[in-house]
């Protein structure tokens, strides 16, 4: 079975089968000689598998040299937020919104930033040179000696169960002295990383707060509940008589909502009514906003007749926070819910998104579906998700390709289509904009085929 490699989110893989503890070892050595930090503060989220591997990590990074903190289960984003806070490097072990029989490893610098793609090449390099060398070896030196003599630097392994209070301090404080009493919220948890803290935050703040799938076991994250499947949030919402309802994933770095009669809004919806609230106040750095390629047409005219700017990024939360700092703006986020506050964190936060559309609300006076009401005019979009055994494949493959070119021809300035190969997951993901959902439909049926009949039966 071939060895994951970084995709756009860290590596990832079937806990134990492709991302073996093996592996796990290698990686935590390996992130170690490359980013020289002295310290890690390592998270998790509730996955069966999350204890071993990073039990494993852990053993990586300290016989690479580096201190391990275990901040147990984290959030990724309260994990990113220790680490800028601390000054320390980070990682944390989560496959996000997969099934629970996945788990990944990804890393933070000690800015508590994601590794850059060029960062994540060297520590694959470091991972396959001289695998069997011990890290204290240097050139000239026998494994295992250190260059001054005496035992190679083995780092020591603590924990810090005050974290979680930590970042609870923090997501608290964001609403810069606000409250939300009064408001009664919906919280789903996915049964993750967020099952604790999440609600603790809301209460603490004064809303009436209902936690949903708020039992993690193990095996039960992400299934059929999170913010990629919020269908059993809606319905609570509305028999509960809630003001609205908040789903994260697994790891809690995405967030998508439903007003109280149960309608669903996506990133796309949430970052406008974030923009337009932040104009309105006067803190929308440059009355501009970074999206991805995947963010609906309908969002870019809504800002475009608020006179709002749009700046287009690659897909990952790490692209829209590159694309943040490069031009010194404050918002950007994704349709799937990674919402990046850049002036309150260094990725997509799931609990902070929550908590400030709540605020949003509360502070306004106005409900969120009157939010929301008719303020991004959709263009029909039709996503596919291909499953191929090889995603990468598609590149080359120009038979795909030719495809495309010819639905672009037949769309015309009407419409748009968008193939990429999954970083996350084995998978071609096609997406295709057009005046009508049949026709979004029929051309993104058609393109799936032919993924199918070059990358799977080719």
């Amino acid at each position: 079975m071939a060895r994951p490699g970084f995709g756009t989110d860290g590596v990832r893989g079937v806990a134990n089968a492709e991302l073996t503890p093996e592996l796990a070892t290698k990686l935590g050595r390996a992130a170690a000689r490359v980013l020289g930090a002295t310290t890690f503060v390592v998270g998790r989220d509730t996955r069966q598998s999350g204890t071993m591997l990073q039990a494993a990590l852990s053993a990586g990074i300290a016989s690479g040299g580096a201190d391990v903190v275990d901040l147990g289960v984290l959030p990724t984003s309260g994990v990113a937020y220790v680490a800028e806070r601390r000054g320390h490097a980070a990682a944390v072990v989560s496959a996000s919104h997969n099934p629970f029989l996945d788990n990944g490893i990804k890393f933070f610098d000690e800015s508590g930033l994601k590794l850059t793609p060029d960062v994540e090449a060297e520590v694959e390099a470091a991972l396959d040179a001289h695998p069997d060398a011990h890290p204290g070896a240097h050139p000239g030196s026998h494994p295992g000696s250190h260059p001054h003599g005496g035992a190679t630097r083995v780092g020591v392994l603590t924990s810090d169960p005050g974290a979680a209070a930590e970042y609870e301090r923090h997501l608290v404080e964001s609403l810069d002295g606000r409250r939300l009493d009064g408001l009664r919220v919906v919280v789903d948890c996915a049964n993750g990383a967020a099952s604790v803290v999440a609600p603790k935050a809301f209460a603490e703040l004064g809303a009436a707060v209902e936690p949903l799938f708020a039992e993690p076991d193990g095996t039960n994250i992400n299934d059929a509940c999170g913010s990629t499947d919020p269908q059993r949030l809606a319905e609570e919402v509305v028999a509960r008589g809630a003001d609205l309802g908040l789903a994260l994933d697994g790891d809690a770095d995405r967030l998508v909502a439903v007003d109280h009669a149960g309608a669903l809004l996506d990133g796309d919806v949430l970052l406008a009514i974030f923009a337009i609230d932040l104009a309105a106040r006067g803190e929308l750095v440059g009355d501009a906003v970074v999206v991805t390629v995947m963010t609906n047409l309908g969002f870019r005219l809504a800002m475009a007749r608020r006179g709002i700017l749009v700046h287009e990024t690659p897909v990952g939360d790490r692209q829209v926070l590159a694309a943040l700092d490069e031009a010194g703006l404050a918002l950007g986020g994704e349709q799937s819910g990674h919402i990046v506050f850049r002036r309150r964190a260094t990725t997509g936060d799931g609990v902070l998104t929550g908590l400030l559309l709540a605020d949003v609300v509360v502070r306004t006076g106005r409900p969120l579906a009157e939010l929301a009401a008719g303020l991004v005019e959709r263009v029909p979009q039709v996503l596919v998700n291909v499953a191929v055994p090889d995603p990468g494949r598609l590149a080359g493959a120009d038979s795909v390709w030719k495809a495309v070119a010819e639905i672009e021809g037949d769309l015309g300035d009407g419409g748009r289509v968008l193939l990429r190969a999954s970083g996350t997951e084995p998978v071609v993901r096609v997406m295709v904009e057009a005046p009508t959902h049949a026709l979004a439909a029929d051309a993104a049926n058609r393109l799936s085929r032919v993924v199918e009949d070059c990358l799977v039966s080719g």
